[in-house]
């Protein structure tokens, strides 16, 4: 592995990546609630996708609807996989002296759970799940802004603000990553983002997994740095 023989980018560089579908291999919110809830869950999944309720709401009345107690939620957790290819990109992030910070719409009883299971020491800001006694369940908000324009639980595009010259890598797959790769100098993408990021004319490389995402990037941080200085200018992966 080339990459491992450069110790530092010669820029800053923050590293935001998301969790369900990215990550981790499923979205874990929808097979919790597969599992667990109400089937009402799917109406209100309707509603947030036909535009008539924000994100946030939408997960609010979602999560409402759980009945598993805490041992029930853990033993589901606990049989989560992330993708094997993951810890090898942290450890070129961590290599070229990267911040990596994972953003999530998901849930923080998960995402805390995953990466812990797997070794992966990892700062990680989601939507925080309360216990609320018995199989009962309460869905809190640390991260949401009034002026989100996703209206998302956790509002990513807060994490993007960063010193003048800080360069933003956003790694994503599904809706809830569109306002913040935006924000980004380089967007790695699958999914639904890699189709918006190639719609919207976004720097980005379209993957399928970290088992592309760690060279591309390894080659991106050695081969365009003036580039990335410049913004939206130059990268495009069709």
């Amino acid at each position: 592995m080339g990459w491992t023989s450069v110790s530092s980018t010669r820029f800053k560089c923050r590293v935001l990546v998301d969790f369900d579908g990215t990550i981790a291999t499923v979205d874990t919110t929808d097979l919790l609630l597969e599992r667990f809830a109400d089937p009402a869950w799917v109406d209100v999944e309707e509603a947030w996708k036909a535009g008539r309720i924000g994100s946030r709401e939408c997960m609010l009345r979602q999560v409402a609807l759980v009945r598993a107690t805490p041992e029930q939620l853990d033993a589901f957790v606990a049989d989560i996989e992330i993708d094997p290819h993951f810890p090898a990109f942290v450890a070129l992030c961590r290599a070229r002296g990267l911040a990596v910070t994972v953003v999530s719409d998901g849930l923080d009883r998960t995402v805390g759970a995953v990466l812990r299971r797997h070794g992966l020491d990892l700062p990680f800001r989601a939507n925080h799940l309360e216990w609320l006694g018995g199989d009962r369940w309460r869905l809190g908000f640390p991260h949401a802004k009034d002026d989100c324009r996703a209206l998302s639980g956790n509002c990513k595009c807060q994490f993007a603000v960063a010193p003048p010259g800080t360069v933003r890598v956003v790694v994503g797959d599904g809706r809830s990553d569109f306002c913040v790769a935006s924000e980004a100098e380089l967007v790695i993408a699958k999914s639904a983002l890699a189709r918006h990021a190639a719609e919207s004319g976004m720097p980005h490389f379209s993957i399928t997994s970290f088992a592309e995402a760690t060279p591309l990037l390894a080659a991106w941080l050695d081969e365009k740095p003036d580039a990335a200085y410049s913004g939206h200018d130059q990268l495009r992966d069709e």
